[in-house]
């Protein structure tokens, strides 16, 4: 205020100096003819040697306004924003202790904030009144956050889901989102606020990944666990599992649905174990637990009586499933180990396994050739062999067995299938295997030296050596395997 009142009292005096001069007539046509001209020469005018400038900086950091002057004189050097004083000379007015004056008249602010920004006026008090403006924008690295906050969106199944996410900063951050849980990475869902999903399945749970990113640092991120509330539905690893007395046994079920624990209370998820129609309750020798989303039964010193049928039946508020597992002490299914490809034109080395608790009492492989010419293809009758059980086993209960199919045909395709029989009976029987007899033209060294021998226990042997074959006999190889595919799919 003070400088104001000076600047009003200098300007009335050099009103009334120049109303005197002309009053009596004094000319200023020639100032040198004047002597008060002589004595006070004119004052040379300030001038700004700093440039404006528009200044950027990112939230905290410290940034400086240059303001240099020559030939200030006796005049007021002023920082002004907006109409707010912030220096006068060498004072600082604004209490803000972030606002400081380096040497000259140069302004600093530290740690700058949103609120700083805008038009920095570096002033020359006079009547001319001549600024300096320096622009500040203030960066803002981006913030994001979930609505709701809870980060937690709950819909039925077949119901459309919205996700959206609120981003601040400057400049303003551009929203991305993407599946944080996918099996296939984090692949690019959509841009924008919101995030929307019609027809929600089972499948469409999990976590989402909100992204905001304005160029400023790193990008941010924020997660949205989407709820779909759905009957459950169950698969199993086994509807058969091979059992033993004195063993135990466990049965799993997979429940999938809301099953994850913080959720269970939106629909009161409930897990039972029956036996035929029976309800299982724990005892003993019976437990029943549950990880994540697996549920287990398991059966301690397996008794005859624990045979039979089982079903985990998964229930609730919206609906209620049901599987079979079946539990017995009958040998599990053939497993078949051998190469698809025999050694030999007219016999052909078979290894399977079997599980079993109890003795293997009786084995039947059957086998049959396939008929095939150009138009169709027909199997042949089936020839039926009854063999003696095994007298070793590979493991406790893993029985291995081999046996040698004489009598075929040559450049031809069969296929087996095995049975084995316990006291407790026949086992399901296996899958359809195939196998193939060389052709009768190929040379026997050839066909020793390229497939070489499958070792018992080690299903793979063929493999191994077939690796190390000589370049002749994998052509040879490989003619075989063409011309045996041609013919079976003709």
């Amino acid at each position: 205020m003070a400088g104001y009142v000076c600047h009003i009292l200098l300007f009335f005096l050099f009103a009334q100096e120049t109303a005197y001069g002309t009053s009596y007539g004094n000319s200023l046509s020639d100032p040198l003819s004047d002597p008060d001209f002589i004595d006070n020469p004119p004052m040379i005018q300030p001038k700004f040697t700093s440039r404006s400038q528009s200044i950027r900086a990112v939230i905290g950091d410290t940034i400086t306004l240059p303001c240099e002057v020559d030939n200030l004189g006796n005049n007021i050097l002023l920082w002004r924003r907006g109409s707010a004083v912030v220096t006068a000379s060498n004072l600082i007015i604004t209490r803000d202790l972030r606002f400081k004056l380096l040497k000259g008249y140069t302004l600093q602010i530290k740690n700058v904030r949103p609120q700083d920004a805008g038009d920095y006026s570096c002033q020359v008090g006079d009547h001319d009144n001549r600024d300096l403006v320096h622009t500040v924008e203030i960066l803002v690295p981006p913030s994001v956050r979930s609505v709701p906050e809870t980060g937690h969106v709950t819909v039925r199944k077949g119901g459309t889901a919205t996700l959206e996410c609120k981003a601040s900063g400057n400049p303003v951050p551009s929203i991305s989102w993407s599946r944080k849980d996918s099996l296939h990475g984090a692949p690019h869902l959509a841009e924008g606020p919101t995030l929307t999903l019609e027809s929600v399945s089972r499948q469409d749970s999990g976590t989402y990944r909100c992204f905001a990113d304005n160029g400023i640092r790193e990008p941010v991120f924020v997660d949205l666990q989407l709820i779909v509330l759905s009957p459950p539905e169950i698969t199993v690893e086994k509807t058969w599992v091979h059992a033993g007395e004195g063993y135990e046994a466990q049965l799993v079920c997979t429940v999938h649905g809301d099953s994850t624990p913080e959720f269970t209370h939106l629909h009161n998820l409930q897990m039972m174990w029956y036996q035929d129609s029976f309800l299982l309750h724990p005892n003993d020798r019976r437990t029943m637990d549950s990880r994540g989303d697996k549920h287990y039964l398991t059966i301690r010193n397996v008794r005859q009586s624990d045979f039979g049928n089982y079903s985990c039946v998964a229930e609730n508020t919206l609906g209620r499933a049901k599987k079979y597992i079946e539990m017995s002490g009958r040998p599990g299914p053939a497993q078949f180990h051998s190469p698809m490809y025999s050694r030999y034109r007219e016999m052909y080395n078979l290894t399977w396994s079997v599980e079993s608790f109890p003795p293997i009492e009786e084995i039947r492989l059957l086998y049959r050739k396939l008929m095939m010419n150009e138009s169709y293809q027909h199997p042949g009758r089936w020839h039926d062999v009854i063999l003696n059980p095994p007298s070793t086993r590979a493991e406790s209960y893993r029985h291995i067995m081999t046996y040698t199919i004489r009598n075929l045909d040559p450049n031809s395709v069969y296929e087996t299938i095995v049975q084995a029989k316990n006291r407790y009976g026949w086992n399901e029987v296996s899958d359809i295997f195939q196998f193939y007899t060389l052709s009768s033209d190929m040379p026997e060294e050839d066909v020793e030296q390229t497939l070489g021998s499958t070792a018992f226990g080690n299903p793979f042997g063929w493999a191994n050596r077939a690796q190390s074959s000589s370049c002749t006999s994998w052509l040879i190889v490989l003619g075989i395997l063409l011309l045996q595919r041609i013919m079976r799919f003709l």
